[in-house]
């Protein structure tokens, strides 16, 4: 059953991409991704290796992250989001500033969204303005730094170890997207023995070895 919602899932985001193939082109300019450097330095920098060592959003797709460039100036009446949200069911939506003038406690709110920790649903995130950071775990357990900027859509799947961290612009406008009512509990790593995780790490698995054959 689980095997079958995957194969489900993914036929849903092909057919979504063959419907908005316009809004594709040059997405990498809204989202893109690297490798980071295991430097301690200010968590708002790029944080790049040297030599640089950028990851294509196919990469990102493997992984179980879905990507999308959408009309961030007509969030409100765009077409598109509304096939993504009905594919999907993304009931609910809220919209958020994080920035140090318009987040209360941001300070403490900035430290717990760096902090390593995976969610039990999706966590699906659309920049309206500004920028950010989500840093998310490959296979090998290297984190890929996934930069997002305005238009830029993302979805993490339920079970994927990630963090989250504005650049030094210091500003991001999201729309933050759920199935039913929101589930905001972050769980810090190490929670590998929740469901959702084993079941993320399984699809993972599986995905590869049909790549590999």
């Amino acid at each position: 059953m689980k095997k079958l919602k995957l194969i489900v899932m993914i036929d849903v985001y092909l057919l979504l991409e063959m419907k908005m193939k316009i809004q594709q082109e040059g997405k990498e300019e809204v989202i893109s991704a690297w490798y980071m450097d295991g430097s301690e330095e200010d968590q708002r920098l790029p944080h790049h290796k040297n030599p640089e060592e950028f990851i294509s959003l196919d990469k990102l797709s493997e992984l179980g992250i879905l990507s999308w460039r959408l009309d961030a100036d007509n969030y409100e009446n765009d077409e598109n989001l509304k096939r993504i949200r009905e594919a999907r069911g993304y009931s609910y939506v809220d919209i958020c500033d994080v920035c140090p003038e318009k987040l209360p406690n941001y300070e403490l709110k900035i430290k717990n969204f760096f902090e390593e920790h995976l969610h039990t649903d999706e966590e699906i995130r659309y920049c309206l303005e500004g920028s950010g950071y989500f840093d998310v775990r490959d296979q090998n357990d290297q984190w890929i730094r996934v930069a997002v900027k305005k238009g830029g859509m993302i979805v993490l799947p339920a079970g994927m170890y990630h963090r989250f961290t504005l650049d030094t612009d210091n500003y991001i406008k999201a729309m933050r997207l759920f199935v039913g009512e929101p589930v905001w509990t972050p769980y810090n790593r190490p929670h590998d023995h929740l469901p959702a995780r084993k079941e993320y790490l399984d699809a993972l698995s599986k995905k590869q070895a049909v790549e590999a054959n």
